[in-house]
């Protein structure tokens, strides 16, 4: 097809990374259809109202990112949205349809210090700050002696709280902090004169949140004109990892304030789908693994994990 003098509206976030996220689909959409018009409407979420609020867990997390954007393209006031796939309730919204995403960037958490060291180096009763349910599990499964502290805002705030608060460490995601132009390559960063010192965690216990380093494009589940310009930057390996780990999650109806981690992988043909469940009261998580071809089905790999994890 052609997309000679046809216009696209990009809707986003406003915090940085969600605007470096948008401009990457943008340059990608550009790139594959370069007489397109690509253009970026900034849609501000409940979440970036609350800000450094703590958000209700009874109310889950998940929606508050997303929900005002996902009105929007309902309305036809924008063609895609643009998400951190971890943000997206596992339920699909009516109407809508997680239809591409760009290739995943790396999918660990990282543990953030002002001096260097690792995890296990840290102090006893050391403060540790995250914003996840999840991670706070696993930092209690890995150091059940730290004091954890909630945290909010987005990267860079989170960076400057650590500054100014007597925390020992914060936890964030690998692909944000990379996404923002920081190269942990070398095991540390500089932030507006600061340098932090960053360990990656180890997938086998820091297992990430399904989605996490994703970048989701959300379309009108009707709209074809829109859906064959997508799939052109569409990276096939990572949408069926991310239904996979969608189709968990909705299977577990978890979403990002539930204490569960969840990633899939590809060899070739072959697909792997791990995942942790931590209950209530229990120090170390529920876990289990399977893989199988491609061809039985990101969602039926999916079933088969949760039945094992459940011992059926």
């Amino acid at each position: 097809m052609s997309a000679e003098k046809q216009k696209i509206i990009l809707g986003s976030r406003g915090s940085e990374l969600a605007r470096a996220q948008t401009a990457m689909v943008l340059n990608a959409l550009r790139g594959a259809w370069p007489q397109l018009d690509v253009r970026i409407e900034i849609i501000k979420t409940s979440g970036d109202e609350r800000g450094a609020e703590p958000i209700d867990p009874r109310a889950g997390r998940k929606g508050v990112f997303t929900g005002e954007i996902e009105r929007a393209l309902l309305a036809g006031a924008i063609d895609i949205a643009v998400h951190s796939a971890k943000d997206l309730p596992s339920d699909p919204t009516a109407g809508l349809e997680v239809f591409a995403a760009l290739p995943r960037a790396a999918v660990d958490d990282v543990l953030i210090r002002k001096s260097p060291g690792d995890l296990a180096s840290l102090r006893r009763h050391a403060i540790v700050a995250t914003g996840s349910v999840r991670r706070r599990h696993q930092l209690r499964w890995q150091r059940p002696d730290i004091e954890i502290v909630d945290l909010r805002g987005n990267v860079p705030t989170r960076l400057r709280k650590l500054v100014s608060n007597e925390w020992d460490a914060i936890v964030l995601a690998r692909a944000g902090i990379e996404r923002l132009g920081h190269d942990l390559s070398g095991g540390s960063f500089v932030f507006e004169g600061t340098r932090f010192h960053a360990e990656i965690l180890s997938r086998a216990e820091f297992l990430p949140a399904g989605g996490q380093g994703v970048i989701a494009l959300e379309l009108r589940s009707e709209d074809e004109n829109t859906k064959a310009l997508a799939d052109r930057v569409n990276h096939p390996e990572t949408i069926l990892c991310l239904n996979a780990e969608r189709e968990f999650l909705r299977l577990l109806q978890g979403d990002c304030n539930s204490p569960v981690g969840v990633l899939a992988t590809m060899e070739g043909k072959v697909m792997k789908v791990r995942a942790q469940i931590f209950e209530p009261g229990a120090r170390e998580p529920h876990a289990g693994e399977v893989e199988g071809p491609i061809e039985e089905g990101a969602e039926r790999l999916a079933a088969r994990l949760m039945e094992k994890i459940n011992g059926r």
